[in-house]
């Protein structure tokens, strides 16, 4: 075996069981959290210490367009340098040969990280809390649809039909029959995942018709995104073999709950101990300062939660969505919500992130967010008690506005990466003219002949 595979993680092995790997996929995450990179026989992986891809793949939109970046150095398609993070080493159990994914480190060929990949704009939101001394520490929650085959964009989306042959039979949250419905599609997700070596904290059947959630065991903010990265890609594959799609579209179906992605956050010291936690077990000021970040910066970071038009169609009163920034305990009207738990498990659940979102910078900018409030001292607002569906509404209500509060957003572009700034402006800005292009079905039905 290889010395690269020594370094790879247990699953791996456990996986190949002393055979030897075909295919190596060399993966990093773009803009939108789609996997780019390059696929090549194991054995030329084995020869290879990095590998090159052009820089200006982050200035993709996801229609497949190019957004022009007024950065002059990209200007050439410069390529960046990847490096194996061999820790991220994994299977990938769909495929008909025995392949792994690896995910890379992308530096500059000058030196230092590239400033616009997601996965560096983590790096360097956890880089400062290290420096304060603290480990954030996250657990996201995943929730997604499984939905009938459509090649058809301009048919609607319908729920994937279940084993009973009806539809409307999975519209039952929590419901353990409803998860049965899906059970050979879930069954492969379990699969998968344990060959891939992720824990499953649990599965649930959430609200809508197809509708699953997926809770992950909380730990590194980096590591968990890089395993929210590889889970998309395993559920899509999982679905596929049942003959349907899995979709983490924030808001799919009409009159169903969009998808979110909660983001439950703690904070370690030196110590090892929840810095949201005081000596005789008391809520401290740290904890209510994280809070106060969130409320405050969580407008300007809604851009990176929700970036796409289809996003802000999930704040909607009363969807199971949040369109607040109250906070409250036990609450799940609030935008953000103190779940029930014990003083050294106390966390803070960001509920307005879409399942849309970058991983990486859904995270990076949740945790920004608290960062900021602890390092501004920041007071919370008072703990909502009834329903925060009847407070203001705290959230950029489209993607418009909300680019327009993120790009001045400047105390938060310094945490993430200026240059990040930039590029992620310019490419939603690039996607939104691209959309505006596009004349939807009730824009037809509607104003055709009536205006």
């Amino acid at each position: 075996m290889s010395d690269w595979l020594d370094q790879a993680p247990e699953a791996v092995r456990l996986y190949l069981d002393g055979q030897r790997p075909e295919e190596i996929e060399c993966i990093v995450s773009d803009l939108p959290g789609i996997a780019r990179g390059k696929a090549m026989p194991a054995g030329k992986f084995a020869r290879q210490s990095r590998f090159f891809l052009p820089r200006t793949i982050f200035h993709q939109t996801i229609t497949g367009g190019w957004a022009t970046v007024p950065v002059p150095e990209d200007a050439t398609e410069p390529d960046m340098i990847l490096t194996p993070d061999y820790s991220t080493a994994t299977a990938a159990p769909w495929t008909a040969d025995r392949t792994l994914q690896v995910i890379h480190d992308m530096e500059l060929q000058q030196g230092g990280p590239v400033p616009a990949a997601p996965r560096n704009v983590l790096k360097r939101v956890v880089a400062a809390y290290a420096d304060r001394g603290l480990t954030p520490v996250v657990a996201p929650e995943m929730e997604f649809y499984l939905v009938a085959r459509n090649t058809d964009p301009g048919q609607a989306i319908e729920p994937m039909i279940g084993r009973t042959g009806r539809a409307a039979a999975a519209r039952q949250a929590y419901s353990l029959s409803a998860v049965d419905e899906y059970g050979g599609v879930i069954d492969d997700i379990y699969d998968f995942a344990e060959a891939q070596g992720y824990e499953i904290d649990g599965i649930t059947q959430e609200g809508g018709a197809g509708q699953l959630e997926i809770n992950l065991r909380h730990g590194d903010p980096i590591k968990l995104a890089d395993e929210v990265f590889f889970f998309k890609r395993l559920i899509r594959e999982a679905a596929l073999r049942h003959g349907c799609f899995a979709t983490f579209m924030a808001k799919p179906i009409e009159n169903e709950p969009g998808s979110s992605m909660h983001i439950h956050h703690s904070v370690l010291d030196g110590n090892g101990r929840n810095i949201f936690s005081g000596p005789d077990d008391e809520e401290t000021d740290a904890f209510r300062h994280f809070i106060g970040g969130l409320q405050h910066h969580l407008p300007s970071a809604t851009a990176l939660l929700a970036p796409y038009v289809n996003s802000y169609r999930r704040y909607v009163k009363e969807f199971a969505a949040p369109v607040n920034l109250e906070w409250g305990r036990d609450n799940r009207t609030a935008g953000l919500r103190i779940p029930v738990a014990e003083p050294q498990a106390r966390r803070v659940e960001n509920r307005i992130a879409g399942m849309d979102c970058n991983p990486y910078l859904g995270i990076a900018a949740s945790l920004a967010c608290g960062l900021l409030g602890m390092d501004e001292q920041r007071a919370p607002g008072p703990e909502c008690k009834g329903d925060a569906y009847n407070s203001d509404e705290g959230v950029p209500r489209g993607l418009f506005d909300a680019l327009e509060l993120f790009d001045d957003a400047h105390v938060l572009h310094e945490l993430l990466s200026p240059d990040f700034a930039q590029v992620y402006s310019v490419v939603k800005r690039t996607e939104y003219d691209e959309y505006l292009q596009v004349i939807s079905p009730w824009e037809r039905e509607h104003l055709l002949i009536n205006v």
